[in-house]
């Protein structure tokens, strides 16, 4: 049994691409602590930013396993330029030194949701290191996004990330997901 392959892409397969693109760039900028060309180029000023707790319940219980009240960051697009405005000042202590850091974005998966938005998912695993040591932080989780079309250009308009972890084991989250 041989599978036709055809000239012309299957529908959609566009939209993934620039999606997927617009994930690969961000984590790029995130990457090389270009925080400003992150928030003017990647955030819609409609950002809602949400990294809830986990919380370890037996399955039986029927209730979330992410907290609706604690969360890790909870932040919208004014809030979000206070902190890379910080960021960018000596003020930032859990930053100095600042973290060297390499996102992984995988299992990118996008579904229209109206016109000029879409939902994208995916997996992130972030490695982090700091100073001169041997130790580094994994971090890792789903995000849910919402991509809305702004100017030309995808803009990130919520974003849930949801961890794997229930106890995060770094000292700070003083980096983006």
């Amino acid at each position: 049994m041989t599978v036709e392959q055809t000239d012309t892409a299957p529908a959609g397969a566009e939209l993934e691409r620039t999606c997927a693109q617009f994930l690969y760039r961000e984590a790029e900028l995130l990457d090389n602590t270009d925080y400003s060309g992150w928030l003017e180029t990647c955030l819609s000023e409609e950002l809602d930013y949400r990294v809830p707790i986990r919380v370890t319940r037996s399955r039986p219980s029927g209730v979330s396993e992410f907290s609706g009240t604690g969360f890790h960051m909870k932040d919208n697009y004014p809030s979000m330029r206070t902190r890379v405005n910080r960021l960018l000042t000596e003020h930032a202590w859990a930053e100095d030194p600042p973290s060297r850091t390499r996102r992984v974005v995988t299992n990118i998966r996008v579904l229209e949701s109206g016109p000029g938005e879409v939902e994208v998912k995916s997996y992130l695993t972030l490695y982090r290191s700091q100073g001169d040591t041997a130790d580094y932080d994994l971090i890792v989780g789903e995000r849910q996004d919402v991509l809305g079309l702004e100017a030309g250009g995808w803009r990130l308009r919520r974003r849930l990330v949801l961890l794997n972890h229930t106890i995060l084991g770094t000292a700070n989250l003083g980096v983006f997901l």
